[in-house]
Parts: structure tokens; sequence; C-alpha cells
């Protein structure tokens, strides 16, 4: 259950990075120049009211060290890497190895 969850996660986060990706590639195509958005202008430009609620949430109960060098670093980054990271992550939580025993090997 919690692998295809794991995996719906995802294939979710992957369409979000591509989609993201997408808008920066047109919008560097247009500007003549290499555009990336970060993920705190999107996240900032979408729901002001949730991304102040996370600042103060993430120092009352971390501390300010979890916020400014820890979270504003990932916040800073492209979104679409951050959400292909979270992709990658989110699949590898929900990779399911194949077995090793019963396999005859065969020359």
């Amino acid at each position: 259950m919690f692998r295809f969850l794991f995996r719906v996660f995802a294939i979710a986060a992957l369409a979000l990075s591509v989609i993201l990706a997408v808008l920066d590639a047109a919008r560097s195509v247009g500007a003549s120049r290499m555009v990336a958005t970060p993920l705190a202008d999107i996240w900032a430009a979408a729901s002001p009211q949730t991304f102040a609620d996370a600042k103060t949430l993430v120092t009352h109960y971390i501390g300010p060290i979890g916020w400014d060098p820890v979270l504003v670093w990932v916040l800073d980054c492209p979104a679409w890497a951050v959400f292909a990271s979270m992709a990658l992550l989110f699949y590898a939580m929900g990779y399911r190895r194949e077995a090793r025993f019963g396999h005859l090997v065969v020359d």
C-alpha cells in the first residue's frame, strides 16, 4: 500500500517538475537567457499566507537555524529541480526489488 502511494507521489512530483521545467524553458527562450524560477517565488506568489505560516512553524519548532541555512537553500533552488529530486526520492522509496531466491541461472 505504501509503495503504491510513494509511486503516485513520484509520478505527481515528476509531472509537476516537467511542467515547471517547460515554463522555465519558455521564459528562457523569451528572455534570451537562462531563467530558473526559485521555489520560494512560486510558493510566495501562489499562497503568501502559507509561506509565512511555514516560516513561523519551522522557526518555532526547529529554530531559526532550521529555516535560514537549510530551508532557504532548498527554496532558492529551481522549482523543477526540487520536484525532480522529490520524484526520485519517492520513486526510490516505492521501488520493489526483485527476489533473488528461486531464480535459476542458465548459461
